[in-house]
């Protein structure tokens, strides 16, 4: 292989991706590579994985959906967290014993 021609290849698809963060499908591959597994790479990672073969391009349905998912699961993810979170007020007993006979009125 001509590793000169093998960079500019590189180059010429890194040139054509727009985007800083580009949406590949992974393919069936020779040495057991799984198809179509979404991942979001850097430009020159997938312009590199475009000229080995290993991925393709997604489509604009695609990556629209695998971005929707992963907004999805972040938010889901900050959900967990925030219901892992304990929160804890310290209340004086005086301020306790006037909330108690304030409940105590009011159900009488």
């Amino acid at each position: 292989m001509d590793v000169r021609s093998y960079y500019q290849k590189i180059r010429e698809n890194e040139s054509t991706i727009a985007e800083p963060f580009a949406i590949v499908v992974s393919v069936e591959t020779a040495n057991g590579g799984k198809p179509g597994t979404l991942s979001e790479v850097t430009r020159a990672v997938a312009a590199k994985m475009l000229v080995d073969g290993i991925v393709r391009r997604a489509s604009e349905e695609e990556a629209a959906a695998f971005r929707a998912q992963q907004a999805e699961d972040f938010r889901h993810a900050e959900q967990q967290l925030a219901a892992a979170q304990v929160q804890l007020s310290i209340v004086p007993t005086s301020e306790l014993n006037e909330l108690k006979a304030a409940v105590r009125t009011r159900q009488e």
